[in-house]
């Protein structure tokens, strides 16, 4: 009934430039606003900060490689889950992809949302702190923007995320522009014994790249939405690495700007480090720093519901989740259920946990299986040597890559047991939800009814149908 140019699918619309912009839109988030702390603290000293810096952009950089040959080798939608799928089977694929539900991405939202609402609520507040509800309020009305943007249009949500990119690169350089001029002025107190060997600890330094791959994390975005990238043998690779450079580049510049205007002590005493830079540099003006960061974490909230949506609705294509959330708005053509699945559990999180306990949890899990899916490329290099591979890496680079995600996994058991193990044992509960949901062919009868009821009046009330394979 439909003419060949109304077909109801996601349609190509990534380009080279969308690609950078949903790439560093989303890397570029909380995390250089947020990690600075973290990594200072943890290796001890200005001038190993900046090594961490450099190292984990590097290391991010090999991840995203080995993802840009996945991605051009697997031309499907669905990052990490479409890996393991290919490279495992459907029982790894499923049990990362449950973990991705019930924790990691309401978690990561939540984090960033909440990021967002202290931001927002800043300069309202200004100077005293501001009060938890409020930031929890702020918090859930972000939410609701982003996912109400996401249903509604896919091309206004590339769009708001491009001119967010802007505004998150305007913000940035509002930071780096006056501190390197304060540097080449002579500025370099802060840097004078920069390796003081005294108070460098090892045991720390894997801390430290955990916050440094948190502010990275990201890189693999753009592999969740292949199927919407014009011509993707390309585009991915080119869009990967262009936007790391670019990352790496602002990431390491605004830190030398931070600490040419605080010293280590001031900014380990900041709780929000761009906030007192501003306060330090620009007296007034300094107001619309927190609105820009507000800004650019609502850009990450963004892009990160535009990648992960797209998810779930290849899990949901490949028969793993519940049929609705592979379906698409009629006249919006957008994948709308796939899209609001994740609000009732990130709202629950967000009011119910601590947000920073299950950062941690999150982070160990997130590592974990992203090192799976890096091993499953070397595995696939052995087990299907023909497929085709229009973008190959040389061996080592996932090689390395994988051996830091499980070294950085297996320190975190060592350093937060019982995280990890919390991490560990929610990851477990997707074992009994396979056997229930999926592997049990024959479903009792009133089963089969209710989820087909379910099913249907959902259609009819998000007003969403099949796409067209």
């Amino acid at each position: 009934s439909h003419s060949p140019e109304e077909k109801v699918e996601l349609r190509k619309k990534v380009t080279l430039l969308r690609g950078i912009s949903i790439i560093t839109g989303t890397i570029i988030g909380a995390g250089i606003f947020i990690s600075p702390k973290g990594i200072l603290k943890n290796s001890g000293s200005v001038g190993m900060s900046l090594v961490v810096w450099i190292a984990c952009g590097i290391l991010s950089l090999f991840g995203a490689l080995s993802y840009a040959e996945l991605g051009t080798s697997i031309k499907k939608s669905g990052g990490h889950y479409t890996y393991i799928l290919e490279a495992f089977g459907p029982q790894v694929a499923f049990m990362r992809m449950w973990v991705d539900m019930i924790a990691i991405r309401p978690a990561g939202l939540a984090v960033i949302a909440l990021a967002f609402g202290r931001y927002i609520l800043e300069p309202i507040f200004m100077p005293c702190g501001v009060p938890e509800i409020a930031i929890k309020l702020a918090t859930t009305i972000g939410l609701t923007a982003v996912m109400y943007l996401n249903s509604m249009s896919v091309s206004w949500t590339a769009r708001i995320q491009i001119f967010l990119t802007f505004s998150k690169l305007l913000t940035i350089a509002i930071i780096i522009v006056p501190g390197v001029y304060l540097l080449f002025k002579g500025e370099t107190k802060n840097f004078e014994n920069a390796f003081e060997v005294n108070t460098i600890h090892l045991s720390g330094l894997p801390l430290a790249f955990y916050s440094g791959m948190f502010a990275y994390a990201g890189w693999f975005y753009l592999n969740f939405v292949t199927e919407e990238v014009e011509n993707p043998e390309r585009t991915v690779p080119l869009a990967i690495c262009i936007s790391m450079v670019i990352v790496m580049i602002c990431y390491t510049m605004t830190n030398v700007a931070y600490y040419t205007v605080m010293s280590a002590e001031e900014l380990l005493a900041s709780d929000a480090v761009a906030v007192t830079f501003a306060e330090k540099l620009m007296g007034n003006f300094s107001v619309a720093v927190p609105v820009f960061v507000a800004l650019s974490c609502f850009g990450s909230m963004n892009g990160c519901l535009f990648a992960i949506s797209r998810m779930f609705f290849v899990a949901s294509r490949e028969g793993q989740l519940p049929e609705v959330l592979s379906m698409i708005h009629i006249r919006r053509h957008t994948p709308l259920p796939a899209v609001i699945v994740l609000y009732p559990i990130t709202l629950l999180i967000l009011f119910l946990g601590d947000i920073y306990s299950l950062l941690n949890f999150m982070s160990f899990l997130r590592w974990l299986f992203i090192g799976v899916a890096v091993i499953g490329l070397i595995y696939m290099r052995y087990t299907r040597p023909d497929m085709p591979r229009p973008f190959k890496v040389p061996i080592f680079i996932p090689a390395v890559f994988s051996l830091t995600c499980f070294f950085m996994v297996f320190l975190s058991l060592y350093s937060d047991p019982i995280n990890t193990g919390i991490g560990f044992a929610i990851s477990l509960t997707g074992i009994p939800a396979y056997y229930i949901f999926i592997h049990c062919e024959r479903k009792p009868k009133w089963f089969q009814k209710l989820s087909d009821s379910v099913n249907r009046s959902l259609q009819i009330i998000l007003e969403v149908v099949p796409a067209d394979q």
